[in-house]
């Protein structure tokens, strides 16, 4: 692709030589470094942005800072005449927005959905879904110690590392609120997975700092979104959840923060989603997981525990159902095996870490490199787990529904082996509303 300064300046700045670079990258009469661009060279070059975009069937690409005008997501790649409004968004962006709880930060956002491309009278079109939603409670002030101090364990300081500048109210891009394309993306996603195979993607709170929800409390088989979403710590179990609940409240009112970890199920996903080597399936949602901010850990099946068990007792037998299909009896893969999807019932960990920023003092270092002390002030979750429920799931689902569209075009497109392979589902029209 032909490239020139007018069109793409940025691509023209990283051909620059050194010395054009050195000679020309200050300037005593302005306040900050500015990079003077000649215009005398080209150079045909292509270059892709990096970090916002996740997907190659079904393309995500969010936008927007935590105190800018708002935020949002591009989808490219969702199939037409599916059925969606903003209601559809709006629920998964309920249960993400702030203020819901004492536990949660108190910053008040309705986080109101707007869809403004991609749908035509209550369908899509094939073509880009633009989603956004304002920012209406920013409060810039609460950041003014922040802009000269970095927060502990926080993006401040590697922002400034990287790109030489950065956002300094609410973390601009490092800040949680950027998930919000995310999950009104990723109810899209779950919407289509639903109609087309039954597939649920349902994630709750396993671990509150200290307090461990036991494995065997949660029936997967049977989990519901009523029973997590039946209080504010989003544990399906009454009994931990009230523990969790009490652990946040300690710290809280302390000033200080805890982590968390949050399990996802995936029920009723087709069989053959997946690639080997580079493009396996838990490699995939991997990165899809530990992209999300506060991400520490990310394990799924028996995880690290199965280190501790021999081949014998790990290994998952098969044997076949009552309706002719191989099952496997145990499931300690976690309903995925060589990177490819097996027809059980998909199981992960995610963990989260203590919010880093929090109101007690901590020593850190100033931009201009003094060592200082800093309490930060501001809105912020003394866990992020609980809200971090939807976004875990919205993840989840953004790479099921990619993985769904690959399988379609590489292994549906012609005749498939029946004594083998599964045809995948077709959605029933009556009750998804597709128009035929």
């Amino acid at each position: 692709m032909a490239s020139s300064l007018i069109t793409k300046p940025f691509i023209v700045a990283a051909v620059l030589s050194t010395d054009q670079i050195h000679s020309s990258r200050f300037s005593s009469n302005l306040p900050s470094p500015v990079l003077h661009i000649s215009t005398t060279r080209r150079r045909s070059l292509e270059i892709k942005a990096a970090g916002s975009t996740y997907g190659n069937y079904f393309r995500v690409t969010t936008f927007g800072e935590s105190h800018g005008g708002g935020v949002g997501c591009v989808i490219d790649g969702c199939p037409p005449r599916i059925p969606l409004s903003e209601a559809d968004l709006q629920v998964d962006l309920d249960r993400r927005r702030p203020g819901q709880s004492r536990i949660t930060t108190p910053r008040k956002e309705t986080d109101t959905a707007h869809i403004y491309s991609g749908v035509a009278e209550g369908f899509t079109t094939g073509s880009p879904i633009m989603i956004k939603v304002p920012n209406t409670d920013q409060r810039g002030k609460d950041y003014s110690e922040m802009s000269m101090a970095y927060r502990p364990s926080h993006a401040d300081a590697t922002y400034d590392f990287k790109y030489g500048t950065r956002s300094v109210e609410g973390g601009g891009r490092s800040s949680a609120r950027e998930t919000i394309g995310r999950v009104a993306a990723g109810a899209v996603a779950k919407k289509i997975l639903k109609a087309y195979s039954g597939t649920e993607v349902l994630a709750y709170v396993s671990q509150a700092h200290k307090v461990v929800l036991p494995e065997d409390l949660v029936d997967h088989e049977t989990l519901t979104l009523d029973q997590v979403e039946s209080n504010i710590a989003r544990c399906p179990d009454p009994e931990y959840a009230e523990k969790m609940i009490a652990a946040i409240d300690a710290v809280r009112v302390k000033g200080d923060s805890v982590g968390g970890v949050v399990t996802c199920i995936v029920r009723n996903l087709p069989r053959g989603l997946g690639s080997p080597v580079f493009d396996k399936l838990e490699a995939e949602l991997a990165k899809a997981a530990l992209s999300l901010p506060a991400t520490k850990g990310f394990e799924f099946g028996s995880g690290f525990a199965g280190t501790f068990l021999t081949g014998s007792e790990h290994n998952d037998e098969f044997y076949m159902d009552e309706h002719g299909r191989v099952r496997t009896r145990t499931n300690r893969s976690g309903g995925i095996q060589g990177g490819i999807s097996n027809g059980e019932i998909i199981n992960m960990r995610i963990a989260f870490k203590p919010t880093s920023t929090i109101s007690r003092k901590q020593n850190t270092v100033s931009r201009d490199k003094k060592e200082t002390e800093l309490i930060a002030r501001g809105r912020h979750d003394p866990c992020v787990v609980p809200r971090a429920v939807p976004m875990v799931e919205a993840s989840v689902a953004l790479v099921l529904i990619d993985q769904l569209l690959a399988q379609y075009a590489q292994c549906q497109l012609f005749p498939i082996n029946p004594e083998f392979q599964e045809p995948l589902p077709l959605p029933n029209h009556q009750h998804t509303g597709i128009p035929l």
